[in-house]
């Protein structure tokens, strides 16, 4: 099982700042993702912004979530300064 999301901060329209459980920081990218309308509602930046951590992944509401594995997997590792 790869790591889950443990904080997450906005970072731009469409990407997050995800630190994960094993203290990587990684940024994810959802512009891809914009592309299939269960996500269509990302594309409002101020939505966007209210991402949270919830059981080891990224919600929006209810009915809006990600996959915890692909945000590790596709994520791009920040180098540490």
């Amino acid at each position: 099982m790869n790591p889950r999301v443990s904080q997450v901060q906005y970072e731009g329209p469409h990407k997050l700042i995800l630190t994960f459980t094993n203290n990587e920081v990684k940024e994810f990218d959802f512009t891809d993702y914009l592309r299939y309308p269960i996500y269509d509602n990302l594309k409002d930046d101020s939505y966007f912004r209210k991402a949270r951590v919830f059981n080891g992944t990224i919600v929006w509401d209810d009915f809006t979530d990600f996959d915890p594995d692909t945000l590790y997997l596709e994520s791009k590792s920040i180098p540490k300064a």
